[in-house]
């Protein structure tokens, strides 16, 4: 089945599946495929069904982790392909990946997915004030300029400032308790959008508690 550019129309969804192949996937350099990576059998069933395009899912094992396998599907389709490049993904991005054409009404679904494919919900007792309760949001990239333009796009939607800093291979742009008390309703803005379950109930337990 061929799809014309124009089929392809921002909506929740389709936002949030950006945001895991922001992360976890790849164009490839032969100009017509798309490869997405998952530890999460879930994450690959959503990316597979919204393009409607039937591919076959595989699973491959990582050489680095020889006991975790990891669920690969790929895209052979040119007017996919084309949509993803025009929107600011291209292959061996990592490092140079900077903004993505999301629309600022799709931004949070978006970033959801982001944070599903490269980031974490950090939600402990402070060790010195032990009523007191930490909650991080983070999120990870190899390229400083996709960070920037993360830690920019939060500053102007709903005012509130990340912090950006290098770790050993890559950079993270962190928000602490109150600027992540105000940054995770608007990705769980509905009790079951496309999420990790386990990301989401991180956050949920924190307000229960």
């Amino acid at each position: 089945m061929v799809i014309s550019l124009t089929e392809f129309v921002w909506n929740a969804e389709l936002a949030y599946v950006v945001g895991l192949m922001t992360t976890d996937g790849t164009p490839s350099p032969d100009g017509r495929h798309l490869t997405f990576t998952s530890k999460d059998s879930n994450q690959i069933e959503l990316v597979k069904e919204l393009p409607g395009l039937g591919n076959t899912i595989t699973t491959n094992t990582s050489t680095f982790n020889p006991g975790q396998t990891y669920w690969r599907i790929q895209f052979g389709n040119l007017a996919l392909y084309r949509w993803f490049v025009a929107i600011g993904l291209m292959s061996n991005k990592s490092k140079v990946l900077e903004a993505i054409d999301v629309p600022d009404s799709f931004f949070f679904d978006f970033l959801r997915g982001h944070l599903d494919g490269d980031g974490t919900i950090r939600a402990y007792n402070d060790p010195v004030y032990p009523n007191s309760r930490r909650l991080y949001t983070v999120f990870y990239a190899a390229s400083r300029l996709h960070l920037e333009w993360l830690q920019s796009t939060t500053r102007r939607l709903i005012n509130i400032e990340g912090r950006i800093a290098p770790g050993a291979r890559i950079w993270r742009l962190t928000f602490a308790k109150a600027t992540s008390l105000k940054l995770l309703p608007c990705l769980y803005y509905e009790p079951n959008p496309p999420c990790l379950e386990r990301k989401k109930a991180r956050f949920a337990e924190f307000l229960n508690l």
